[in-house]
């Protein structure tokens, strides 16, 4: 499942709170991608963002489902949630503790 959490911002906290998602997902039984902490390992955020981008996009298109986290959703999330509601797919919502919400 792809996990989906803000990433820009507080970085280092942002990048802690994901690797927590994704663990958290391991624990669920399922296998999370998580693009934005693994692109920013070593692609350039100012000239290699669209691309990072689309990559994200072509990784969605392999998962069931899309886990949101956390009640920030940036400019960037919103398209994706659209974009993935668009293909038809789960999106299951979650809080920063880890509790599932309904939207």
């Amino acid at each position: 499942m792809y996990i989906f959490s803000p990433y820009s911002g507080d970085v280092e906290r942002n990048a802690c709170q994901a690797r927590a998602y994704s663990r958290f997902a391991v624990a669920k039984h399922s296998i999370p991608i998580a693009p934005h902490l693994l692109y920013p390992q070593f692609m350039d955020e100012d000239t290699e963002r669209e691309l990072a981008l689309f990559m994200g996009i072509v990784l969605l298109g392999k998962c069931d489902e899309m886990w949101v986290f956390g009640g920030t959703i940036s400019e960037g999330m919103t398209a994706e949630i659209a974009r993935t509601k668009k293909q038809r797919k789960r999106i299951r919502y979650f809080t920063e503790e880890l509790e599932e919400v309904t939207k």
